[in-house]
């Protein structure tokens, strides 16, 4: 359960990551000030605990108690790839393993390299932490709220359909998501 501390150490913790550098990024680049996390009022009633993501707004709020959600700017799939819909946090991994899908190879066939994965590290496009989306009766999408190396990317839609958040930004997020948090793309 969200309590006014949480929220708080919430808000200390964006601030704090206003002022990181994000992790394993290629080239330097510095936030506008506009995409940092920030603890905004919802307009609607949604329960603490939860995470939406507004494809319009490059935005993805991590609901807290009383009304609010921390604000992350994000990037989204490009066009005919976000997929919209209601999911649940599967897995959680640190550093994951990416292997690309037979149709991201085949509209861009540069994958093909990593047909049987590359592992976890600095310039993997999952970046430092990813959260599986999983579905009922499916099991695991395929769809990923990750890191990046490329933070630049925020704010735009250019990946195969994942949510990307800078480094700092999901590690941050990922420690307070647990396994099984409701995820809505809308």
């Amino acid at each position: 359960m969200i309590n006014r501390r949480t929220l708080l150490a919430s808000g200390l913790a964006s601030a704090a990551l206003c002022a990181t550098p994000a992790l394993a990024q290629r080239k330097a680049w510095v936030m506008p000030e506009q995409f940092k996390p920030r603890v905004i009022n919802l307009a609607g009633d949604l329960p603490a605990g939860e995470i939406h993501v507004d494809p319009r707004a490059f935005a993805l709020y991590w609901t807290l108690a009383e009304g609010k959600a921390l604000r992350y700017t994000c990037g989204i799939g490009r066009a005919g790839l976000y997929e919209s819909g209601t999911f649940t946090v599967g897995a959680k991994k640190e550093w994951p393993s990416w292997t690309p899908t037979q149709d991201m190879i085949k509209r861009d066939p540069k994958y093909k390299q990593w047909e049987d994965g590359q592992p976890g590290g600095p310039d993997n496009p999952l970046g430092s932490r990813a959260l599986y989306l999983f579905a009922p009766r499916i099991g695991d999408t395929f769809l990923r709220i990750h890191g990046t190396s490329a933070p630049w990317t925020i704010n735009s839609a250019v990946s195969n359909g994942c949510v990307r958040l800078t480094n700092a930004h999901i590690a941050h997020l990922y420690q307070q998501v647990p396994k099984g948090t409701k995820v809505v793309l809308h």
